[in-house]
């Protein structure tokens, strides 16, 4: 039930990252771009990532190019923006907690419980993005690409059933993330706060009963082997962003810097939809694995007390990560979708 972007899984390799392709030979391009991923190396994803590195490296006629660190071996999203802001790299793949240790307003986007389907998360955020860019850039930050990872789903030992069984397990909130605590505090429910490497661990001894990801997230990180449940409705759409630091990217030529947005934009839209089918398929092989889906119905009390944990939870964050203007706007684009596509019912759920 929270929104948790286990980011982490930010880190979610859940939900891997953004990055480019690395190059032995480094020396051959004017500017190397150094930037990490948690994205296994190999991956469908990230063999997508690998093409936006080579078609800049061509087209640039070599003046730019990406050397990326694969599957985390910079650490995880907190490890490699600490990196970054060292100057030890140059960029990396970010989803809403690191985003927001950046510029705080982005994660008005990751709110919970308030997307429905893709196409609101793909018109809401296209709305902002102008914002957003505007956002990061004023930290530091040039955005070469979105991504949406997908919506969380809340994988269980037991079947959460109601809210008084809910409340009694033991979840996870990644260490650090406002957003997921406010959720929590909103829903009575005190979390145990992890770093995303030590979930694994943490499931296997019993220390964690619950936590949210994506259903490829869920496998890519085996999490799934600890679970027998999952929650059929889910609670957040993930946002990611591939970024460089800004002075480097002041050191590319006006020509190559187009050159860079055109390609890894169009680029990002093909991954997009990649991870979408990975995640179809992942659900899949969580149902062929023998997890079982918990129907929820939107419509009864026990979903209504959610929804209004989520709205104590996004209103408790006036302020601290966003504006009251900014948090207004975003609720009023979702309603502006929905009234210019009102047969749109499509509810991104679990059956």
């Amino acid at each position: 039930m929270k929104t948790k972007i286990i980011a982490g899984m930010g880190a979610l390799l859940v939900l891997c990252l953004c990055g480019g392709a690395g190059y032995a030979a480094a020396d051959q391009a004017r500017v190397v771009i150094k930037v990490a991923s948690l994205a296994p190396k190999g991956s469908n994803i990230a063999n997508l990532f690998d093409e936006i590195s080579k078609q800049i490296k061509i087209k640039t006629n070599n003046e730019v190019m990406f050397k990326t660190y694969w599957g985390g071996v910079q650490g995880d999203e907190l490890d490699v923006l600490r990196k970054v802001r060292l100057g030890q790299l140059h960029g990396g793949s970010f989803m809403g907690p690191a985003l927001g240790l950046i510029a705080p307003e982005v994660r008005v986007t990751d709110l919970p419980y308030v997307f429905r389907n893709y196409d609101e998360v793909d018109y809401v955020r296209a709305k902002l993005q102008p914002e957003m860019e505007r956002l990061l850039e004023e930290k530091g930050f040039k955005v070469l690409g979105w991504l949406n990872l997908g919506f969380l789903y809340t994988f269980s030992k037991e079947p959460l059933r109601s809210i008084d069984i809910a409340k009694k397990q033991k979840w996870w909130a990644l260490e650090g993330d406002p957003m997921g605590q406010a959720m929590y505090k909103a829903l009575d429910i005190t979390p145990v706060s992890l770093s995303i490497s030590d979930v694994a661990t943490s499931l296997s001894t019993n220390l964690v009963d619950c936590a949210p990801a994506t259903p490829f997230g869920a496998v890519a990180m085996q999490w799934y082997t600890r679970f027998k449940y999952m929650s059929s409705y889910p609670s957040s759409s993930i946002n990611s962003a591939l970024l460089v630091r800004k002075d480097i990217w002041d050191t590319i030529s006006p020509a190559s810097q187009k050159i860079i947005l055109d390609v890894a934009r169009t680029q990002h839209e093909k991954i997009r939809d990649v991870t979408r089918q990975e995640d179809a398929k992942a659900l899949e092989l969580l149902k062929k694995s023998g997890i079982k889906v918990v129907v929820q119905d939107p419509r009864n009390r026990e979903a209504q007390y959610v929804f209004d944990a989520a709205k104590k939870a996004r209103e408790s964050l006036v302020g601290t990560l966003y504006s009251r203007e900014l948090l207004d706007r975003t609720l009023s684009l979702v309603d502006e979708y929905r009234r210019l596509h009102p047969d749109d019912q499509t509810i991104i759920h679990v059956e």
